[in-house]
């Protein structure tokens, strides 16, 4: 999991509690991470700043190697891998939102 910011163990502990109660607002299937894909994560990136996102078997491809690739593209950090879902952070540009401890 990479990212511009990295964020300390108590940021992402933190972000990590946050998340428990979003739900995964995109999913990847057998197409894959596509660059209107990646435009559609940037936004919400951008309203939200943490995103939730499940990795169907059909994606051919892991919930990491998922993770590694949206936050490279999208300048995201990732938070938290469990299973086929995974939740990428990135602070808002315009209206930052999530306060950081």
């Amino acid at each position: 999991m990479k990212g511009d910011m990295m964020l300390t163990s108590k940021q992402r502990s933190y972000l990590r509690s946050l998340a428990n109660s979003h739900d995964s607002i995109f999913q990847i299937g057998k197409g894959g991470i596509t660059p209107a894909f990646v435009k559609q994560v940037d936004e919400a990136l951008e309203a939200r700043e943490l995103v939730k996102i499940h990795v169907l078997e059909s994606a051919g491809l892991t919930a990491h190697e998922a993770c590694d690739e949206l936050s490279e593209k999208t300048g995201a950090e990732g938070v938290q891998v469990i299973g086929s879902r995974f939740v990428i952070y990135r602070k808002s540009r315009e209206n930052p939102r999530i306060t950081l401890p």
